[in-house]
């Protein structure tokens, strides 16, 4: 990949992770709930899903994806009901006072798998690569290293917007967790985030 095309690149994949959508909501949760430095496992799981989706594409398999209804209904159907189920219990989450750093945080292992699934379940990512990889591969070159850096360059910036952005931004909240009051209003805050989103996924085509 020339210079030129993978700057071009690096422009295109930063608008994209700035761009909100359930990762960011997502990683700013985990960031509140358990601290900027351990997000980094939700965001870890959301790369995962992502380097999934460019494998799928870079296979050919996203084209029967986006050819078939069915198919792409039932993933994007399911994706946007694990977004609402998130977001239902981070709203009905019981709101406690607690001082920041006495929390107990959530285990790596359950963001990992959270942040999976929340990528992972959205089909749109596959229709998205699909037109959006084409920009930067080279035919007429050896393909896999294409992949390879393309594969690579989205997921270092989106971890670094992620974690240095979204994530950071999320530390800011902590203050009102002090009160029981503030927490009650982050949870239904996130909580709604969440649902919007899944009914975003379900409805907008």
């Amino acid at each position: 990949m020339s210079w030129s095309l993978w700057l071009t690149l690096v422009a295109a994949g930063a608008l994209i992770s700035f761009t909100p959508g359930a990762g960011a909501i997502n990683t700013m949760a985990n960031s509140l709930g358990s601290g900027w430095t351990r997000s980094i496992w939700g965001i870890l799981g959301q790369q995962v899903a992502l380097v999934a989706h460019i494998a799928i594409v870079a296979a050919g398999v996203g084209v029967l994806v986006a050819g078939s209804p069915v198919l792409f209904g039932v993933i994007r159907y399911a994706g946007a009901a694990y977004l609402v189920y998130l977001g239902v219990r981070q709203f009905r989450s019981r709101a406690k006072a607690v001082t920041i750093g006495e929390t107990e945080p959530e285990a790596a292992g359950s963001m990992f798998r959270r942040g999976l699934l929340v990528n992972l379940t959205n089909p749109k990512a596959v229709v998205f690569f699909l037109a959006f990889m084409p920009q930067f591969i080279v035919t007429d070159r050896p393909l896999l290293p294409q992949y390879a850096v393309l594969a690579a360059t989205v997921v270092a910036i989106d971890v670094v917007v992620m974690w240095f952005f979204f994530a950071a931004a999320a530390r800011g909240l902590g203050r009102l967790a002090r009160r029981e009051k503030g927490q009650r209003t982050l949870n239904r805050v996130f909580g709604g985030l969440f649902v919007g989103v899944g009914v975003l996924l379900a409805t907008v085509h």
